[in-house]
């Protein structure tokens, strides 16, 4: 079972939302020492425990940005072109980026399988970012993915237990 549920989730992260932007932005400030290996190690031992096919709220709620070497691979694998994976699958949204025209994502099965898990895009294959190099500059996509992502939730919450900051640093 997903430690916090999704009903209470978005309810936490609302409760949470200004502490967290205070405290990435004093990351931002001052990045702690070996921020990225603690982050690592964190991300790691959540998804240990953390089977995101119980949920599957990303792929709900959310659509991925699909690059272009998403979109040859992809299109490539359905044998279509890429023009006709784009026409029949995204659009264009308001950052100019490619984007999938309905949400829940059409890939997702009734069991919260991706049908094309092995080709999916680096934006799905790298969700929640968590794990991602120089951590303190992707801050904000976090802060956006705690309401959506029990186990982005998690190792925030365990990343203000393990870094803290003294008054000093404040």
């Amino acid at each position: 079972m997903l430690k916090p549920n999704l009903d209470e989730l978005k309810e936490l992260a609302k409760d949470t939302h200004k502490e967290t932007k205070k405290y990435f932005d004093k990351i931002k400030k001052r990045v702690p020492k070996n921020l990225d290996g603690i982050m690592q190690n964190l991300h790691d031992a959540e998804f240990k425990k953390t089977d995101c096919l119980e949920c599957a709220n990303c792929c709900k709620t959310t659509g991925p940005l699909f690059t272009i070497t998403d979109i040859e691979r992809i299109s490539k694998s359905f044998k279509q072109k890429p023009k006709d994976f784009i026409t029949q699958y995204l659009r264009i949204d308001e950052d100019n980026d490619y984007v999938l025209n309905t949400v829940p994502c059409t890939f997702l099965d009734a069991n919260n399988k991706c049908f094309i898990y092995d080709i999916r895009p680096k934006a799905c294959r790298e969700f929640p970012h968590t794990d991602r190099k120089k951590f303190n500059q992707i801050t904000d996509v976090t802060l956006k993915n705690i309401p959506i992502c029990p186990a982005a939730y998690n190792i925030v919450e365990k990343m203000k237990q393990k870094i803290t900051f003294t008054k000093d640093t404040m």
